[in-house]
């Protein structure tokens, strides 16, 4: 499921990222090992699609390799490697792409692949398609990535005085449908 990008050769005319900001293969390829599952999980939370999140994953990996990124460490990489899937997300959902293949159900996907979730998955899976993709994402990143406002804010390209109160919404809303479900009790 999970593969390591190959660096696309430059175009003439085309820049690079300075060298100081680049990784080399080793570093590039330990990051990937780190990041490659939390980055295709947010991206198939977010978009609900298996197939959309594999080729939005591969073209993150590419524009992250192929950009400056900020030189703060692996934290401020990552971030950054985020941004880059939800800018993605953002204009895929902007103007859908038209793709050669045809779309497979989610539900074969879903059967094929060993889940890896167990029930926390199955009782919030339904309540989770049933929020908007920015709900979804705000929740992702906050309570599955375990970032803070101001990061989330970063990510998203969101203000980060208003992730609070779209986190709160969006909290409340997944409750609601949990309720509705009867799956989960406020005490």
């Amino acid at each position: 499921m999970f593969w390591i990008v190959a660096i696309p050769a430059l175009k003439t005319g085309e820049a690079a990222a300075p060298a100081e900001l680049r990784m080399d293969s080793e570093a590039f390829a330990a990051f990937y090992a780190r990041s490659a599952r939390p980055l295709w999980a947010y991206l198939v939370r977010v978009s609900g699609n298996h197939a959309l999140a594999d080729d939005l994953m591969q073209e993150t990996y590419l524009r992250f390799l192929g950009a400056s990124y900020p030189a703060d460490g692996e934290v401020a990489a990552r971030r950054y490697l985020f941004r880059i899937a939800t800018n993605l997300l953002r204009d895929y959902w902007r103007k859908p792409v038209a793709s050669s293949l045809e779309e497979v159900p989610e539900a074969l996907l879903a059967a094929a692949s060993p889940s890896g979730t167990g029930d926390f998955g199955e009782m919030l899976g339904p309540a989770l398609a049933k929020v908007s993709p920015r709900e979804r994402q705000l929740l992702w990143l906050a309570y599955a990535e375990g970032y803070a406002h101001k990061e989330i804010a970063e990510i998203t390209g969101l203000q980060s005085t208003s992730i609070r109160l779209l986190l709160f919404r969006a909290r409340r809303r997944i409750a609601a449908l949990l309720r509705k479900q009867g799956e989960w009790r406020k005490p």
